[in-house]
């Protein structure tokens, strides 16, 4: 499989805007996507996802349960299902969810 992450549309998600590839759940061990994240993102969490994100552009902070991280560019942040999380500044990251990106599977306090 192929995919031109910058000709794929961009969706809205809690993040901000993600160009998403390998996103058919239960077709793709993972999808990865470009997500670009708005000032503030809302905090959420997945019950069976595992994401990886790769810091690109910008500087901000990870709230990761509470905690909160600085993040930088080549920054790399693994987070377990259930970990309550947020992007916090203007970014773009690389997203990794393990299995695949399931809208189903995002949750919300």
């Amino acid at each position: 499989m192929i995919a031109q992450l910058d000709e794929i549309p961009a969706t809205r998600c809690p993040c901000g805007f993600a160009r998403r590839a390998f996103a058919t759940p239960g077709e793709t061990v993972a999808s990865m996507h470009v997500v670009d994240i708005e000032a503030d993102s809302r905090a959420h969490y997945h019950k069976k996802m595992t994401e990886i994100y790769l810091v690109l552009e910008g500087e901000g902070q990870m709230e990761l349960d509470g905690k909160l991280f600085p993040v930088r560019p080549m920054t790399a942040i693994y987070i377990r299902p259930g970990c309550r999380h947020r992007a916090i500044g203007k970014l773009k990251i690389l997203n990794i969810p393990v299995p695949a990106f399931d809208e189903a599977d995002e949750w919300f306090d």
